[in-house]
């Protein structure tokens, strides 16, 4: 235990213990010596811890199965005993300590599993059901900077990228907003459609637009938001993106998979939908197919 740290005897004995599986984008957090941590929010089904670290704040969200199993996500084995806004919380030593809940990591989670190959038709025949109008709509409808960036996108044009992408993130309200939104879902969708059907240009747009929505990323967006623009910038992402990526590549359904995308939140689902269908759009048109929309 942390010099200066008491815990009581009868805390110690009504303590929950339980365990729990792990993102391992939070892994080198997770196994690190134990620091404090704030409670961001507290919902029933989950709750986000901040912990400062040397280079950035992170979040952490602990969740049950009923929460949307965000990247940076430990998932518990049980129920969330009630938590509250100002509790003492610890992240460490393969462990969260919070306010009654003492959860041990057992397992480990990939939030960014490779797609293997793709060929570029199913590419286009996906492009066709992502352009699709749905609801909910994106939570920037008709925003000129994101027709700028998917403009710009399409071309490979990476100066009208990065400046699209500084005026997107932080942009709009919630704990993600939908600038963000849009700008992980691009991020994700570049570095695995690029990967998996060998566009090259694409992984490279992918590396130097993450440098660029990542830097100083704290000072501009939530602390929510900018360590999921982090876990974008290396392609991590929900079950959901990876569903809907999968359904790109033809290996499930991707319509259903896209519907449960767009139920996420009030519009982050629909905004990361949006910036996927950028995402498809550019990959066709750096890879030289007629089906992209540059």
């Amino acid at each position: 235990m942390p010099v200066g740290v008491h815990v009581s005897t009868s805390a110690r004995r009504n303590r929950a213990h339980v365990s729990g599986a792990a993102s391992t984008a939070v892994r080198p957090l997770l196994e690190a010596p134990r620091r404090p941590a704030r409670v961001l929010a507290a919902f029933p089904a989950g709750v986000y811890l901040e912990v400062r670290t040397e280079l950035e704040p992170t979040v952490i969200a602990v969740i049950t199965g009923e929460a949307v199993r965000l990247p940076n996500s430990v998932l518990l084995a049980g129920g969330l005993p009630r938590v509250e806004m100002g509790e003492e919380a610890w992240v460490g030593d393969r462990g969260v300590d919070l306010g009654p809940l003492s959860l041990r990591v057992r397992r480990w989670w990939d939030p960014a599993p490779p797609l293997g190959q793709v060929d570029l038709a199913s590419l286009e025949a996906a492009a066709a059901v992502l352009a699709r109008p749905a609801e909910p709509a994106p939570g920037l409808p008709g925003n000129g900077v994101v027709a700028a960036l998917a403009a710009a996108c399409g071309r490979g044009w990476l100066l009208g990228m990065a400046t699209a992408a500084e005026q997107l993130v932080g942009l709009g309200p919630g704990l993600t907003p939908s600038g963000d939104d849009v700008l992980a879902g691009l991020l994700v969708t570049l570095r695995h459609l690029g990967t998996a059907t060998g566009t090259e240009r694409a992984v490279w747009l992918a590396g130097w637009l993450a440098a660029t929505v990542t830097f100083d990323a704290r000072t501009r967006t939530t602390p929510l938001s900018a360590t999921l623009l982090h876990c974008a910038a290396r392609g991590e992402a929900s079950p959901e993106v990876t569903a809907v990526l999968r359904g790109v590549a033809g290996a499930q359904q991707l319509e259903p998979a896209l519907r449960r995308l767009r139920r996420v939140g009030h519009t982050s689902g629909a905004d990361l939908a949006q910036g996927m269908a950028i995402g498809v759009d550019a990959v066709l048109s750096l890879a030289g197919h007629p089906g992209g929309r540059p």
